[in-house]
């Protein structure tokens, strides 16, 4: 009785299946699926599920064996771009996107030094034939006289000219023929010999230095090539106070023509320095070279505290025509941002505290912002010592607006080189080549003696007023002095992070 009234366990269990057989003899005779079609689904369910879930685990292992490869090329590109063996550092890229990133991340620390992917025989380097194309600007004037209606002072001529703000602001809208201030102003100072004018009439290729107010004294290039010795012409631009120096501490030749040599050194005498600080003379043949030899194609400006050690033909075979590059400057080591840049020169007593400020809203108001890597460039501050260029238009234009800055406002022309290529609105391309390949260039010497300057230990506006009036520059930087066409008292200056002791 208890058995029939209560089925056991086993019992339901095997009649289930009695049950789903019902149901599909249902479906046939409903019109639906055939027994065997029923029974063939069934029998491919279990294994639906199994090959799903293994397609799930198959793309979790990928993945994380993907990521895990990411990760090992990640590590092997660190070690490589860390490592002091040759081979291993030759293997890194600097110029990659992934070694900015890790730079960025703090991940890869560059080095001091690095070896150059130099072309292996100065003999057998391709000179291009033509210019490069010109893009944006096809002609290119100056103004050589001072303008009546902006120079409301009557003063003297100045070697920048008396640039309105309304002139400063159309010389940064690209034109195909284009007229501006780029120093050289007539009776303005920095004047050439006649014989050293017709001397680089001839020079197409040039190697430029400078020393200004006896800091240095000249240090002759080595590595140089048989080829590269007749191709360039070696320039050293002084003023007379450093060529008095020179004459009474190094050798001076003079030849048939009057010209003066020390060593590979051609002198060229600059009479009637421009300006009141003698660092922003020296932006001068730095920045304008195109307007002191105007002959030249191409040139390389070094510092003259610095020993070339580069062939200058392999110079250019690696900077510029290697990538068709028309511009090549190399990248700060420790700054990106201009903001932070400021800053170090604060820090480190380069120029009055609160003109630098100052020079820094007018950007900021002007829309600069702060680096990222957002932005097209590498970074928005350079290694200024070093300049490799083809003299197109557009490269002339803009050393031209370059130098404009560094006359109008302080003479720290890396605070300056950014804000150019931001105004041109990224149309000016150049290549910003890694830090530890600049460092590599040259051997570095120490000056004869410090440079110091009262404006430098500058800490506030009031320490010009009165008897100290005198510590104002009379010819340069007047864009600091001049009151500007808006108003820069609410201009806050973005936050700077301190990333470098060096800084």
């Amino acid at each position: 009785m208890d058995n029939d009234g209560h089925p056991s366990v086993s019992l339901r269990a095997s009649r289930r299946p009695d049950r789903l057989n019902n149901n599909f003899e249902i479906k046939v005779a409903d019109g639906g699926d055939t027994f065997f079609d029923s029974d063939k689904s069934s029998s491919d369910y279990p294994i639906k599920i199994i090959w799903k879930r293994g397609f799930i685990r198959l793309l979790l292992v990928g993945g994380i064996l993907w990521m895990l490869l990411i990760l090992a090329v990640l590590i092997f590109h660190i070690w490589t771009c860390q490592s002091s063996l040759v081979f291993l550092s030759a293997i890194c890229n600097k110029d990659s996107t992934v070694y900015q990133m890790l730079h960025t991340m703090g991940l890869v620390t560059p080095p001091h030094r690095c070896s150059i992917p130099l072309a292996n025989d100065p003999e057998k380097v391709i000179i291009p034939e033509k210019k490069s194309p010109s893009k944006f600007v096809q002609s290119l004037s100056y103004f050589e006289e001072d303008d009546i209606n902006t120079n409301e002072s009557n003063s003297s001529p100045l070697f920048g000219g008396h640039q309105s703000w309304k002139q400063r602001e159309e010389s940064f809208k690209l034109k195909s023929s284009m007229k501006i201030h780029c120093g050289f102003i007539r009776n303005g100072g920095a004047e050439m010999s006649q014989k050293d004018i017709e001397y680089v009439t001839k020079c197409k290729f040039v190697v430029a230095s400078g020393i200004f107010d006896g800091y240095d004294t000249p240090h002759q290039p080595s590595n140089v090539s048989p080829r590269s010795k007749k191709l360039f012409c070696f320039l050293m631009v002084v003023d007379e106070v450093s060529l008095q120096f020179i004459n009474q501490n190094v050798t001076v030749k003079e030849d048939s023509d009057g010209g003066q040599w020390v060593g590979i050194w051609r002198i060229i005498l600059l009479k009637n320095p421009p300006y009141d600080e003698p660092r922003r003379n020296g932006k001068v043949p730095k920045i304008l070279t195109h307007r002191l030899f105007p002959q030249a194609i191409y040139s390389i400006w070094i510092d003259g505290k610095m020993e070339l050690i580069v062939d200058p033909l392999l110079m250019l075979e690696r900077y510029l025509w290697r990538g068709k590059n028309t511009f090549a400057i190399a990248q700060h080591k420790h700054h990106k941002n201009i903001y932070e840049e400021a800053d170090s020169n604060k820090r480190r007593k380069r120029y009055a505290r609160p003109l630098i400020d100052l020079h820094m809203k007018i950007y900021r108001y002007e829309g600069l912002e702060p680096w990222t890597p957002l932005k097209q460039t590498k970074s928005d501050v350079p290694e200024g010592a070093i300049i490799i260029r083809e003299h197109t238009p557009l490269n002339n234009l803009f050393s031209c607006l370059w130098f404009n800055e560094v006359n109008l406002f302080t003479p720290r022309d890396q605070l300056s080189f950014g804000f150019v290529v931001y105004r041109l609105k990224n149309n000016f391309k150049f290549f910003m080549f890694p830090n530890c390949e600049y460092n590599s260039i040259f051997i570095l010497h120490p000056h004869t003696r410090e440079h110091s300057s009262k404006i430098e230990w500058v800490k506030s506006l009031n320490e010009f007023k009165g008897n100290n009036s005198g510590l104002k520059e009379s010819r340069g930087g007047l864009g600091l002095w001049t009151p500007y066409p808006a108003d820069l008292s609410k201009v806050v200056l973005p936050r700077v992070a301190r990333t470098s002791k060096a800084g």
